[in-house]
């Protein structure tokens, strides 16, 4: 079953399924708030349905090629993320759903937020200290439109990441930093330009560092290459790779940085 509504009715309609027996692909956030999400994952436990949170970043081109070079080694041990991403909205923005945060649970750190999240533990694990701060800047509407986020592992690992719906070109970048070498992913296809992953490899004497490039001006087939490796993760019984538990972690730290938004 796949479940893809606005946010007020996603983990409601999980559970309910869940219930049923069904497995389900639901798309992110998975809830408004990480509170929502506690009867699904307890419901989750006590089956043996799977369920899988339509992280579907994960499965574009450049950011799959950039978690193979990772976990090959080719960074060396990690330093830190990067990460940027962000529309400009259209007009009447602040009148659709996203905008009233009864349906949507929160502006741009809950809509496109949670993606640079996903991929910033991705390649990072856990975060155990989180700062930062979300704001409405330019859009009429009682959520925020710029959410800016420090996120730091236990091992001094840091994630900066900033989302916005006030970025009139829109942008997706993501740079991961190892001690051996870099990657910057650029781009998502349409409007946010050819998606592209360039690696950085610093070489022994330093100076310009060795260089690979990679372009993608393919279709976006990233909910395709997802929605496949669901159907595997349902015939092998496996617990998907983007899960409840890492909806989850994504919206408790979109929790903690709106928390301190001004009202």
């Amino acid at each position: 079953m796949i479940v893809a509504t606005t946010n007020d009715t996603l983990a409601e309609i999980t559970l309910a399924a869940v219930q049923a027996g069904k497995h389900v692909l639901v798309e992110k956030p998975a809830a408004r708030s990480s509170a929502e999400l506690k009867p699904v994952i307890a419901a989750v436990r006590q089956s043996r349905c799977l369920v899988r949170v339509g992280f579907n970043h994960r499965y574009h081109p450049a950011l799959r090629k950039a978690h193979e070079l990772f976990e090959a080694g080719a960074l060396g041990e990690m330093m830190f993320v990067r990460g940027c991403y962000g529309h400009g909205g259209r007009i009447g923005y602040e009148k659709e759903w996203r905008a009233n945060p009864a349906l949507s649970g929160g502006g741009e750190t809950i809509d496109q937020g949670v993606h640079l999240i996903d991929l910033a533990r991705w390649f990072l694990g856990d975060f155990c200290e989180v700062s930062g701060f979300a704001h409405t800047y330019y859009w009429n509407m009682p959520v925020d439109d710029n959410g800016f986020m420090m996120l730091k592992t236990p091992r001094q690992q840091l994630a900066f990441l900033h989302v916005s719906c006030t970025e009139w070109k829109n942008l997706f970048s993501l740079e991961i930093y190892g001690k051996a070498a870099k990657l910057h992913i650029e781009g998502l296809g349409g409007s946010y330009g050819v998606e592209r992953l360039a690696y950085y490899k610093m070489l022994p004497q330093m100076g310009p560092p060795e260089t690979t490039i990679w372009e993608y001006p393919m279709r976006d087939n990233s909910w395709e290459l997802e929605f496949a490796e669901f159907l595997e993760d349902i015939r092998l019984g496996r617990t998907p790779a983007a899960s409840l538990d890492d909806a989850r972690a994504a919206l408790e730290i979109v929790e903690k940085i709106t928390a301190k938004a001004p009202k």
